[in-house]
Order: structure tokens, then C-alpha cells, then sequence
């Protein structure tokens, strides 16, 4: 079921009318239903999975309390279980396919696997929620739950199961445990955050998808279709999950819960940390908590440092994909970010002086890099990439450069919004914080949605797509 379905809207309506209706606990009971409803609403079959997941979880965070002595072995118990799925399910085809290819490299003949496994959706956001409370638990961090539905609906919770945020016991599960009660306000600023999201899903994503997929569908593509290319789907790739995210985030407030911010405009990022502390930002601080510090983090000599953002950076890109330009692009970035720390002792005077062509340069070198790496992340045949990189701006004809010249006039058009989003968002919050519910943010959230109303019914590209990260 995806957001932008007619089935998702009519079947948030049912589960709202039943939530609202009844008391704390009938609520969480509503919610957990609607988890498995929503999540097996396809493939039935990833509710088993999803259930054994909590059960095992729960259980043995259970045991971790209750025999401290043994507290590390039921976090191996977790993290292998865990792992174990995530592996299976995503990472069984890569293996295998390696294996062979390397074998048939050796002179042996062997056959390929006649079958690959289904990847169930958000096996990977779920999978990294349970294992960041269970890991919580083993540090002392959050107390083990004994309510197995409040577990559960921490574990289902419709809004952010299949593409996150990947969100912590402590925000996530608090809520389910509290009482909740309806505000209108709120409810105000659910549906325009919804609706923001749906008009960057329909009217800005979409579009961008089309052209995107027409100049990676071209063979032996010439280098400025290949990198209007690149700035489509640059385009494409941000609109489209935080799109997603606005209406998890829209979607949970009707709910009454709040769900943490996963985007803090990327495009305005000045170096690669500044860009990782702004794009999926629940997976950077999972990263960051849970792979980065345990191997030393930034206290230790620069070359143990370099190597723990290696190592984080290449996990981060397997977690995207079982493919090698996933762990090519993850690796991109962990050498950019060891560069990068390399310029701050070497040369602050570009990495952190103030001046405006500083900034606008940095700004400039991040933007390049982010580029490189979407091309990476959008060409998963090597052989092609490889092509693509090399490819000569000199041996393309003057209707190549029109074409390319015209995506990306394109996508700079349909960014606007965007755009005027980072430019206006915060001014705005802070001249009406503390008056949401006066006549003037009402107002303003109104004339809000009326044009972004007025962009959907306009604009809204005729073909939908799935978003990017239910793939992941």
C-alpha cells in the first residue's frame, strides 16, 4: 500500500475513525492491526516475518534484564536473528552471484541459481529499529518493555514500517505508551505536511522520474545526457523521499504522534558531514550511534579515524542495496569525508572561513561530489558506469547538448518549490512559533495548500512510480 494510493487514503480514514473512538488502549490495539493490515496488504506472508521478528526481540531483551549475567548472549541472540533475515532475504542473490562469477573465473563450471528471494519491504528500516531498542537495552539506555502491544506497535507502526524514519525506543515507543488526544492544530499541520509531501511525490518526483529514466535508458549515452541524467535524479531522489517522509510524518501527526525529522535541506549542505547531518538523518545517527562510535568514533589517530568512516560508509552503502555500486557509492563518501577532515587541518581556511565565495565554493565542491555519487547510486551495471565517467563532454553533438540543456532547465524549474521551502521554512516557523493557532499561520498554511493544491491538479505527472527506498 503506498501513500499515494487511493487504497491508503480511504483505508487512513477507517483506521482515524476506529482510532479516535477509543480509549488508550483500544487505540494501540487499531494501530497494531492496521501495522499488519498495512504491511501484508500485497504479501500477507511478510506479516509472519514481521511477527517473528517482535517476538524474538521482545523476548529476549526480556532475558537481558532478567539474567544480566547473560545479558550479551541474547544481544548476540538478537543481532544474529536480526541479521541472519536481513541477509537471507537481501543479500542471498548478491552472494551467490559473486560466488559463481568467481568461480567461473577460477575455470570451474557452475551452474547459476535458478531462483532469488523475494525482499520483503522495509525488512532493513525494521530490522535496524529493533536492533538500535535491543541494543538501548543491553547499554542500560531504555528499560525492557513487558507490554508485548506496545512493543508490537513500535515495531509496526504504519506510518514509518516500510522506508522509516528509523526511529528509538525512547521517542518512538514513549509515545505508544502515553496517552494521546486530538488536536485540531495539529491536525491542521498534518494535512499540509501531507500535502507538501503528496505534491513533491506526484507533481515533482514523478516528473523528474520520466526524464531520469529516459537518459539512463539511452545506450552509449553521450556526457550531457548522461549528467542531465544525473540532475534528474538528484532531483527525483529527494523529492521522492522526503516526499515520503512528509506524509509518514503527516500521517502519524493525525495519529498524534510526532516522528523525527529524516531531512534538513541537503541541497544547502557546505561539505560531506554537513550533507550526511542532512539527509536521512535517522539512518546517518543509527550509523553514527551504532557502527561509527563502537569502533572508535573520532577519538583516536587520524588513520583509526579514516578507517572507521571507511568501514561505516562502505556498511551504509551495502545496507542500500546487495549491489556494488551501492558499496562503490558508500565508499565515495567515506573517502570524500576523510579528505575532507584531512582540508580541515591543512586548509580551514576554505572548509570553515566565512567569506561568500568560501561558502558559495564549498557549497560548489559538495554539489559536485553528490552528483558523482547519485551517478553511482542510479547505475547499478559497472561496465556502464565506468563508460559514463569517462565519457568526453567533446564528443557530443550540439542536439545532445539542446537535449541535456533542456532536462536541466526542466528540473530547475520543477525545484522551485524546493527551493523557496528552504529559503522560507525557517523565517516562517519562527515568526509564528508560539501562534499556530492564530488566524495568521492558519492563513498562511491555507494559501499553502490551495497552490500546492493548484500544482497537483495542474501538474501532477500522469505515471506514478513506487517510492525509491521501498527497493531498500
Amino acid at each position: 500500500m503506498i501513500f499515494q494510493s487511493v487504497d491508503y487514503l480511504l483505508f487512513l480514514l477507517v483506521v482515524l475513525a476506529a482510532y479516535w473512538s477509543l480509549p488508550h488502549r483500544g487505540q494501540n490495539v487499531v494501530l497494531l492491526l492496521a501495522g499488519y493490515v498495512f504491511y501484508g496488504y500485497v504479501h500477507p506472508w511478510y506479516c509472519i516475518l514481521l511477527g517473528a521478528t517482535t517476538l524474538v526481540d521482545f523476548t529476549c531483551t526480556q532475558l537481558m534484564e532478567s539474567q544480566p549475567v547473560r545479558k550479551r548472549f541474547w544481544l548476540g541472540c538478537v543481532l544474529l536473528s536480526n541479521f541472519t533475515v536481513l541477509a537471507t532475504f537481501k543479500y542471498f542473490g548478491f552472494f551467490t552471484d559473486n560466488l559463481v562469477a568467481l568461480l567461473r573465473a577460477t575455470g570451474m563450471q557452475v551452474a547459476s541459481p535458478v531462483f532469488h528471494m523475494l525482499l520483503p519491504a522495509g525488512v532493513s528500516f525494521y530490522t535496524f529499529q529493533s536492533c538500535a531498542y535491543a541494543v538501548d537495552v543491553y547499554r542500560g539506555e531504555v528499560k525492557a518493555r513487558r507490554n508485548l502491544l506496545d512493543y508490537a506497535v513500535y515495531v509496526a507502526f504504519f506510518p514509518q514500517l516500510v522506508a522509516g524514519p528509523i526511529e528509538r525506543a525512547s521517542h518512538l515507543l514513549a509515545q505508544v505508551e502515553r496517552q494521546r488526544r486530538f488536536d485540531p492544530v495539529v491536525v491542521r499541520d498534518a494535512l499540509f505536511l501531507f500535502l507538501w509531501g503528496l505534491m513533491k511525490k506526484r507533481v515533482i518526483a514523478d516528473t523528474a522520474a520520466l526524464y531520469c529514466n529516459k537518459a539512463f535508458s539511452l545506450r552509449d549515452s553521450s556526457f550531457p545526457i548522461v549528467w542531465a541524467g544525473v540532475i534528474c535524479f538528484c532531483v527525483q531522489i529527494y523529492a521522492d523521499f522526503s516526499a515520503y517522509t512528509d506524509m509518514a510524518r503527516g500521517s502519524a501527526k493525525l495519529l498524534g504522534f510526532e516522528l523525527r525529522q529524516n531531512f534538513n535541506h541537503p541541497w544547502l549542505a557546505q561539505s560531506p558531514g554537513d550533507f550526511w547531518r542532512r539527509w536521512h538523518m535517522s539512518l546517518s545517527a543509527w550509523f553514527r550511534d551504532y557502527v561509527f562510535i563502537p569502533l572508535g568514533g573520532s577519538r583516536c589517530s587520524e588513520g583509526l579515524v579514516a578507517r572507521n568512516l571507511m568501514l561505516t560508509f562502505l556498511l551504509s552503502g551495502l545496507w542500500h542495496g546487495a549491489s556494488w555500486n551501492f558499496v562503490l557509492w558508500g565508499g565515495w563518501w567515506g573517502v570524500w569525508l576523510v579528505i575532507w577532515r584531512g582540508l580541515d587541518r591543512w586548509a580551514p581556511g576554505f572548509t570553515q572561513g566565512t567569506g561568500a565565495m568560501r561558502v558559495l565554493a564549498r557549497w560548489a565542491v559538495t554539489m559536485v561530489m553528490m552528483n558523482i555519487g547519485w551517478l553511482m547510486f542510479r547505475e547499478q551495471n559497472l561496465h556502464e558506469l565506468v563508460r559514463e565517467i569517462t565519457t568526453s563532454p567533446f564528443s557530443a553533438s550540439a542536439k545532445d547538448w539542446r537535449i541535456g540543456g533542456f532536462f536541466v532547465a526542466l528540473m530547475a524549474i520543477y525545484s522551485v518549490p524546493l527551493w523557496i521551502h528552504a529559503a522560507l521554512e525557517q523565517p516562517l516557523l519562527e515568526k509564528w512559533d508560539g501562534r499556530r493557532d492564530r488566524w495568521t499561520g492558519f492563513a498562511a498554511q491555507s494559501a499553502g495548500g490551495v497552490a500546492i493544491a493548484l500544482l497537483l491538479c495542474l501538474l501532477a505527472s500522469k505515471v506514478s512510480s513506487d517510492f525509491i527506498y521501498f527497493q531498500f
